[in-house]
């Protein structure tokens, strides 16, 4: 992306004959940020006044290098909530790309990895803002249940990790000050409804925000056709699932479809450009990032 070499390739007739699938599914590739979310801050990152929540974040992979910016919102949403935020410099990929792809050995590897990490934090909670993620993260006590050294920390740290909506469903998220006038509807990502079964928090919360029109969108609980990289190697059948959901998207026809999980953004974002709809695709940190005009 960096080089050009994306656009070219782009335009290019013979790229499109001699690699046909690699030229359809490299518009979903993710856009790399110019500047990593663990490049710009600290280890630990302190709210201006008292804190009252000690929480961990996990920077990850993906989102580290391509959705910085909400992990920027993310960690500024929860300094508005007083939370001391603790980013482990020794913490590594969740797994869960590794765990898709069915090589657990190296995912209990990193899952190990994260345990030491976090657990050497001493965090009361590990705020989850990627789906994906956070569904390994609370599955690692089932991965190394036959592991004597760290099943009883996998169990321990599972039990901690908490997506962002449910966080601030538990503490009480603060209300914005101002009216924030928009249209919005929510996806519901599926490692975060069906893995994590939360479901009822982000839409709560959604609709708690002072001037919010919010829509429900239709099927928001069937998959986008993401699915981790499904849409990559079932690529004709994932635009298929995106067909049906883009139908939904744009019947309701809002400003801003939220969506907790970086596969589904980039996937709907890519039904949007190519249906040409203005609907924003954004997560629920962003969002709430701009109601409280952060």
């Amino acid at each position: 992306q960096g080089t050009g070499l994306e656009a070219l390739m782009k335009r290019s007739y013979v790229f499109r004959k001699l690699a046909p699938t690699l030229f359809k599914v490299q518009g979903l590739a993710p856009r790399i940020d110019g500047r990593f979310f663990d490049d710009l801050y600290p280890e630990v990152v302190k709210p201006a006044g008292p804190s009252k929540h000690r929480v961990g974040f996990l920077s990850g992979c993906i989102m580290n290098v391509a959705f910085a910016g909400v992990h920027e919102d993310t960690v500024k949403v929860l300094l508005h909530h007083d939370c001391e935020v603790v980013i482990p410099k020794q913490q590594v990929c969740c797994g869960s790309l590794q765990a898709h792809n069915g090589d657990f050995d190296v995912a209990r590897d990193l899952a190990k990895k994260n345990i030491d990490a976090f657990l050497h934090a001493n965090v009361e909670v590990i705020v989850m803002n990627s789906a994906g993620c956070g569904a390994l993260m609370k599955e690692y006590g089932h991965y190394l249940a036959d592991d004597p050294a760290y099943a009883a920390k996998a169990q321990l740290l599972s039990s901690k990790v908490k997506d962002i909506t449910e966080f601030l469903s538990g503490i009480g998220m603060k209300q914005p000050t101002e009216q924030f006038h928009h249209t919005v509807s929510y996806h519901d990502a599926c490692h975060l409804a069906h893995a994590q079964q939360v479901t009822k928090q982000p839409r709560e919360l959604l609709r708690s925000i002072p001037g919010i029109t919010f829509r429900e969108l239709p099927e928001a609980s069937w998959c986008c056709g993401s699915a981790g990289i499904y849409n990559v190697v079932r690529h004709d059948d994932s635009m298929k699932i995106l067909d049906r959901k883009m139908q939904h998207v744009g019947s309701v026809d809002v400003e801003f479809l939220v969506a907790n999980n970086p596969g589904c953004i980039t996937q709907i974002e890519h039904g949007c450009a190519q249906r040409q709809l203005a609907t924003k695709v954004v997560h629920f940190a962003t969002l709430l990032r701009m109601a409280y005009r952060l």
